[in-house]
């Protein structure tokens, strides 16, 4: 019921670095999801309410890292060493049952997405 806003997208060149925020009230789980065209809708990352447990997929893992900060209501993707094949609309969403969850159906709240292009 509670919308997520996304917001610190943009373009990057390859290599590069950038944090999206999303605006996370609540006592949720939060995961970040990402599609690009042509493609399905891939998971990213997981974080718990209280930010003691974390999950990635390999394919983010050592480059990507999600937190949060619930004194400010809000939580990060800070994303490093940037590659073409990151470039896709990203979208914060909200799990209430706060278990770890790779599929959407997993997640009750969606935000609107933010664009990252990054150029080679």
């Amino acid at each position: 019921h509670v919308q997520r806003v996304e917001s610190g997208g943009g373009l990057v060149q390859a290599g590069g670095s950038r944090r999206l925020s999303c605006a996370a009230s609540g006592r949720y789980a939060m995961g970040w999801f990402r599609q690009a065209p042509g493609k399905e809708r891939e998971f990213v990352a997981y974080i718990s309410w209280s930010g003691g447990s974390t999950y990635y997929p390999d394919s983010v893992k050592g480059r990507f890292t999600i937190s949060r900060d619930n004194a400010k209501n809000t939580v990060y993707l800070q994303m490093n060493r940037l590659k073409p094949e990151d470039t896709a609309v990203y979208y914060c969403a909200a799990n209430k049952n706060g278990r770890v969850g790779v599929q959407g159906y997993e997640y009750e709240y969606w935000g609107q997405g933010t664009q990252v292009t990054v150029s080679s």
